[in-house]
């Protein structure tokens, strides 16, 4: 009798595990559990990144439009490059380095220093959440709303987005909180001194606030994971901790290895256009196609020992976890930089710190550790008031 295909549950709780096992079939497969196939190769998942003809966004079916609306993220060709310049021209690496480097390092450090005095944490909500909060809101100048706020918001946007991978309704409780939030775009969109007010030439409102959206989308949900990532793979591994912590020029190349080893967006979603043959299977015109950016940064046959965290590993940077192709993430440059200046703050506490408790990373389309609790010794002041 033949297996059972795998599950959701099963693709959620042993993401890598059924990867690897149909990785064994060949390079793509049928999966019944997304309705689907997914491209499990890196070479494939370029070659299909990098041909929106043949495998486009733009469909009825693409799951993050049926929260927020058409954007940047929903929509190739021309469209796609109209909604998309006005944001890239705002997030290049060097508006970046010159805007925001200095300043995330001071905000990570001042988060991890208030945590200091407790000698416990819970890094995902207490510094990787927030942190990733503050910096994308600032960054379009959501600045004034309070992170648990936001973070709110797109927990629950988040839930309507996996929901509507599985085939269920998005939820009113996703499109409220989706209202919500574009209320608090338009009221920015209104301040002649923010990034908004800038972008709004070619863009209608609704456009304006639907690729915000994404903006904000990328830059609190993917980054709070891709932090939380990192700074699980460094405690869960403390030789690679001491490593890091012995030389700080390490801190980029963790951020790049733990990237490659568990993306904090697990796959990207395309829908193919036409009858196409790929990796010895014939898709149809109008199937789904998931890219496994999780899979195709554990392959084989571009990297060595795939599922062991290796911050000395040589060719870590050639991931897919920001994409491929006219839809390659615009705010990879700011992510990196703020995942980077959490680790390097964490790395001023106490050289005891550790998990306290088992760590589980979930999600079949975002990954991210569900809690992570760490303690480290308190430093306590001497009878005579010196330290």
């Amino acid at each position: 009798m033949a297996a059972e295909p795998p599950e959701l549950a099963e693709l959620d709780l042993h993401h890598h595990e059924v990867l690897h096992a149909l990785r064994a079939k060949g390079p793509v497969a049928w999966l019944p559990a997304v309705g689907g196939w997914v491209i499990l190769s890196r070479a494939l998942a370029i070659e299909v990144m990098r041909n929106p003809e043949t495998f486009t966004v733009d469909d009825p079916r693409f799951t993050t439009a049926k929260v927020i609306g058409k954007s940047m993220l929903s929509l190739d060709g021309l469209e796609h490059r109209r909604h998309r310049d006005p944001f890239a021209a705002a997030f290049r690496p060097g508006e970046v380095a010159r805007r925001d480097n200095v300043n995330l390092s001071t905000l990570a450090r001042t988060m991890v220093q208030e945590l200091q005095p407790r000698g416990h944490a819970e890094l995902r909500r207490e510094l990787a959440g927030p942190l990733a909060v503050a910096v994308s809101a600032g960054a379009l100048g959501l600045d004034d709303r309070p992170a648990t706020e936001l973070l709110g918001w797109y927990d629950v946007i988040v839930a309507g987005v996996e929901r509507a991978s599985r085939g269920e309704e998005v939820g009113a409780a996703a499109e409220n909180a989706f209202e919500s939030l574009a209320g608090a775009l338009r009221a920015v969109a209104t301040r002649s001194d923010s990034v908004l007010a800038s972008l709004t030439g070619d863009l209608s409102d609704a456009e304006l606030v639907s690729n915000a959206a994404v903006f904000l989308f990328g830059g609190i949900e993917t980054s709070e994971g891709m932090t939380a990532n990192v700074l699980h793979h460094l405690l869960a591994n403390p030789e690679q901790l001491n490593a890091v912590r012995d030389d700080s020029s390490l801190v980029e190349a963790a951020v790049e290895e733990s990237l490659r080893l568990e993306p904090a967006a697990a796959r990207v979603d395309r829908y193919a256009t036409r009858d196409v043959e790929l990796g010895g299977c014939r898709i149809a015109a109008g199937d789904f196609v998931a890219v496994s950016l999780a899979a195709a940064n554990r392959d084989p046959e571009e990297f060595d020992q795939p599922d062991r965290f290796d911050v000395g590993r040589r060719n870590a940077r050639t991931h897919l976890a920001f994409a491929q192709g006219p839809h390659v993430c615009l705010g990879s440059t700011l992510a990196r930089t703020q995942a980077a200046a959490a680790v390097a703050a964490v790395l001023q506490l106490p050289a005891d710190i550790h998990l306290t408790a088992p760590v589980r990373t979930a999600g079949v389309v975002f990954r991210k550790p569900l809690s992570l609790q760490v303690a480290w010794t308190i430093e306590r002041a001497t009878p005579g008031g010196a330290w």
